[in-house]
Order: C-alpha cells, then structure tokens, then sequence
C-alpha cells in the first residue's frame, strides 16, 4: 500500500509540474498570440518616442568652444498610430501615421543675408510623412516549447508632412552658392531647420526583417530596417540603417499575463544629406545604444512594452546636437 501511495504522490508531482509547465508556456503562447504574430484580423498600435537633443558634438566629440551653441535644444515627441490588418498569418499591411512635437532652440550663425546670429524658441506640431508597410513571414515554427518567426517588409513613405523649414534651408543654401560659388554654404550651430521639419518631401523606399527565436521561457529577438531616401525639391536625406534587438527572459508568466525583460541594443547609422547636388557637412551620424526593454502582455489581446536607448557612442559629422537618451513605449489591442 505504501508503494503504491509513493507512485501515486509521484504521478500527480509530475503531472502536476507538466501541467505548470504547460501553463506558462501556454501564457508565452498567447503572449505571442497577442502581438498579432499568429493571428488574423485587426490590430491597433499606439506608440511613442521622446529624444532629447542637448549634447553639442563636432566630429564625435563634445564641443565646448562656443557656449552660446550649447544654450540650443531640440525636444523631440514622435507618436506612431498604426492601424495593421492581417489577411492570414503569412500576410499583413499597416498604416504608419506619425503625429511629431518638436519644442527648441536653434542658435545658428548664418552665412547669407540677414547676416549674423539667429536665435529662434519655439514649438513644431503636426503629422510627418506617413508610410504603408506590408508584411510577409515565410518562416513560422510555433509550438509551446519553442518558436521560430522570421518576417520581410516592404512598403513606401509618402511626403506627407510639411517642408517649410526645409525649403528655407533649401533656399539658404541657393543664395549661399550665388555668393560663394558651389560649395555647402551651411548655416552654424547644433540645431538645424533640416532637423525641425515634418516632411521630407520625398517618396522613399522602407525596407525589413524580423526575427524571434524562443525556447521556453528564454528568447532572442532582432530587426533591422533600411530607408532609401530620394531627391524632392533639391534636397536628399541620407540613406539609413537601423538594426536592432537582444536576448530576453519571461519573469513573470499567469493564465492572464506574461511579464518579460529585454537587453536591447541599437546599431543606427544615417548618410549625410545632400543640397543642390553637394553633400551637407553637418548631416549623418553613426550611433550605438543599449538598455532595458521591457513587454507586457494581458490575455490574447493587449501587448505593451516600454524601453530606454542609453547611447554608447555617437559619432557626427560637423557641429551637430546629439540624443542624451531616448524613451520609447507603445501599446497593441488586437481586436
């Protein structure tokens, strides 16, 4: 009888911890599930970024030779609504519609007419260039103990925000070159007008990958993104490339919830600009961050994940004003 009892005590200990088991990766499961990763139909994301920009580098360095430069900011708020639908688990499309508050002070010495020191406060408000981004994700391996997704994207961005600070960097530079020739006539100082606008002007190409590697409670997530800028009213944005992710961990897993820690590091590196056919001296950077990014998950419908970037390095070219930090959040309801 005592025997008997032993193996049953252990055949409901075993049971028992499969069926926690089990649970937690089911909680992982609809976590995933929630993302709309594995789901048709609906999805809504609200998301938000706030850099500040009030470190003056020259070169990569910091530059302290004129205080009066470092007196500038630039403040900037940038809230992406994203309406996504996806038509099955391999195809989707989403609709990029970024909202941007800018508040700053741009200091700059000014080469052309009206001639000498230019010192600007003010706020920026309004939609920027929206863009439409469809999805395919070829690879899907999903079971509780593990997990395999890999995603391309494609879409367009389309000139939909305003480009009047733009066209007077533009039209400075026009004026510059009938006085001096063809050569950058740039304005100095750490905040530009190209760094205030809403719009690029352009139609540019928006390109992508993703992929999430998980095993059990422990995961490995990645994208990178590249944007190929075009030429619009004789101004061209530098090409980018960002590539993003890190290693993670599920701390905490319910029937109702997940909670997970990310070590989140960014590779973000942007080409100079270039006006009226000559590169910008004082545009293009090469940045790395790392920090924290944490996710949370309610039930097979909401997600939210809130993260810091911390820059390790940022190297600029010219006199340039650089992040200190920048905060990011965003939330999903899939409907």
């Amino acid at each position: 009888m005592r025997s008997r009892l032993q193996i049953c005590l252990t055949l409901l200990l075993v049971l028992f911890g499969l069926s926690v088991q089990a649970c937690d990766l089911c909680a992982i499961y609809r976590a995933t599930n929630a993302k709309g990763e594995s789901a048709s139909g609906f999805l809504l994301t609200v998301s938000e970024q706030f850099t500040p920009y009030n470190v003056l580098q020259r070169e990569g360095e910091p530059y302290h030779a004129i205080p009066l430069y470092e007196e500038a900011y630039l403040n900037s708020s940038l809230t992406h609504v994203v309406p996504t639908y996806n038509f099955s688990e391999q195809f989707g499309v989403s609709l990029n519609l970024p909202v941007i508050y800018r508040s700053f002070r741009r200091i700059q010495l000014q080469p052309v007419a009206p001639f000498g020191l230019e010192d600007e406060t003010g706020t920026i408000f309004g939609l920027g260039d929206m863009s439409l981004i469809g999805r395919w994700t070829p690879l899907r391996i999903s079971e509780m103990k593990y997990s395999i997704v890999g995603s391309l994207f494609a879409g367009a961005k389309f000139p939909t925000g305003d480009t009047d600070r733009l066209d007077q960097e533009i039209e400075q530079e026009r004026q510059g070159q009938e006085l001096n020739g063809p050569t950058h006539n740039h304005a100095i100082g750490g905040i530009h007008q190209h760094d205030l606008t809403l719009g690029s002007g352009s139609f540019d190409g928006v390109f992508g990958a993703a992929a999430t590697l998980r095993y059990d409670r422990w995961f490995l997530a990645a994208q990178g993104q590249y944007y190929l800028r075009t030429e619009a009213n004789d101004y061209k944005f530098g090409d980018e490339i960002m590539i993003s992710g890190g290693p993670g961990v599920y701390l905490l897993l319910d029937k109702k919830f997940t909670l997970s820690l990310q070590a989140h590091a960014v590779y973000d590196t942007m080409a100079q600009d270039e006006v009226l056919g000559i590169t910008s001296t004082e545009t293009g950077w090469t940045a790395w961050y790392f920090g924290p990014l944490i996710n949370f998950s309610w039930m097979d419908h909401l997600t939210a994940n809130i993260g810091v970037d911390i820059p390790l390095r940022i190297y600029n070219h010219g006199l340039q004003s650089v992040p200190d930090y920048r905060i990011h959040g965003g939330v999903s309801w899939r409907f």
